[in-house]
C-alpha cells in the first residue's frame, strides 16, 4: 500500500489546524522571521523507521526551500542514536512543524517496529502477518503503510474493498450458508468472501458454502491445526483474536496462511524519536 499524496496533504492540513490554530504563539513571539537554523532527527531507541517522507512534507508546508536529507529510509532498522535525517531551514518553520512531524514519525515507526518483531517470530513459516481495521480514525492510510514498512501485509482497507462476514452478520443473515450466498450475489466476482468461524463445525459449514477465506476466531493452536487439515487448501486460512508475541509462533506452526493482529495499530507504543537544533543565524538578505 503506497501513500497517496492527496491524502497526505489533507492529513497534514488537519493536523496543523489542530495544533496551530490562529498561530504558534511561542515561536512567533521569540523567533525572528528571518532566523534560520539546522539540526537533525534522531532515533533514541532501536526500531524500524516509517514516516520520514511525511515529516519532510510537514516542514515544507512552511518553508518550500526546506532542506531535508534523509539518512535512513522507511523500513530500515536503526539503532539507538541513529541519525534519521539532517534538516536545515527557517527556524519558525522547524519549530512550528516539529511536534506534528515527530508525532507522525514516532507513531508510524512504533507500528513498523511492532510489525517487524512479529514478522521475525514467524520467519520460516508460510504465515503472513496482516493488520486489521482497528486503526486510529483518520490515520488508517498511514498506519497500514507503516505495517508494510515493518514487513507486514494489509488486510482489507475498509468496508468497501472486501467481504468479511463476522459473528453479528451471521446472526442477522441467518447463518453461514445464507450469508455467503447473499454476499456472493451482492459483490463483484473479483471480490473474495471471508467468513469468521469459532469452531470446527463452522469451518465445515464455511467450506460447504464456498467461502474463499476462513477466519479462525480465538481458536487454540491444536484446533487451528485440525481446521487447516479439514480445509486442505480449499480456502485461505486466517488466524485472529488475541494474537501476541507469546502465541504467534504457535499460530504460524498450525499452518495458517494469515495471522491478523489488531494490536499492530490499536495499542502500539511510539518509537522514541527526537529533533535537536543547533544555533540560529539570520538569513542572508
Amino acid at each position: 500500500m503506497e501513500l497517496n499524496l492527496f491524502d497526505l496533504e489533507e492529513l497534514i492540513d488537519r493536523g496543523l489546524r489542530e495544533d496551530i490554530g490562529a498561530g504558534d504563539l511561542t515561536t512567533n513571539s521569540i523567533v525572528a522571521p528571518d532566523a534560520a537554523t539546522y539540526g537533525y532527527i534522531m532515533a533514541k531507541e532501536g526500531g524500524v523507521v516509517a514516516g520520514l517522507p511525511i515529516a519532510e512534507l510537514v516542514f515544507r508546508r512552511f518553508d518550500p526551500a526546506f532542506e531535508f536529507k534523509a539518512l535512513a529510509r522507511d523500513g530500515d532498522k536503526v539503532r539507538p542514536g541513529s541519525i534519521l535525517a539532517e534538516i536545515a531551514g527557517q527556524a519558525r518553520a522547524i519549530l512550528t512543524g516539529e511536534r506534528l512531524a515527530l508525532n507522525f514519525l514516532r507513531h508510524m515507526s512504533g507500528i513498523a517496529t511492532r510489525t517487524a518483531g512479529l514478522v521475525s517470530l514467524v520467519e520460516g513459516t508460510s504465515a503472513r502477518i496482516v493488520d486489521t481495521r482497528k486503526t486510529t480514525p483518520g490515520l488508517r492510510a498511514i498506519e497500514k503503510y507503516a505495517v508494510r514498512a515493518g514487513g507486514g501485509y494489509n488486510h482489507r482497507v475498509g468496508l468497501y474493498d472486501g467481504v468479511l462476514i463476522k459473528d453479528n452478520h451471521l446472526k442477522v443473515a441467518g447463518g453461514i450458508g445464507p450469508a455467503v450466498k447473499a454476499a456472493r450475489l451482492g459483490s463483484p466476482h473479483t471480490v473474495k468472501i471471508e467468513v469468521e468461524v469459532e469452531d470446527l463445525a463452522g469451518v465445515r459449514e464455511a467450506l460447504t458454502a464456498g467461502a474463499d477465506i476462513i477466519l479462525l476466531d480465538n481458536m487454540e493452536p491444536e484446533k487451528m491445526k485440525e481446521a487447516v487439515r479439514i480445509i486442505a487448501g480449499r480456502a485461505l486460512v486466517e488466524a485472529s483474536g488475541g494474537i501476541s508475541e507469546e502465541n504467534v509462533k504457535a499460530a504460524a506452526a498450525a499452518g495458517v496462511d494469515l495471522i491478523s493482529v489488531g494490536a499492530l495499530t490499536h495499542s502500539v507504543k511510539a518509537l522514541d524519536i527526537s529533533l535537536d537544533l543547533h544555533e540560529v543565524k539570520a538569513v542572508d538578505s
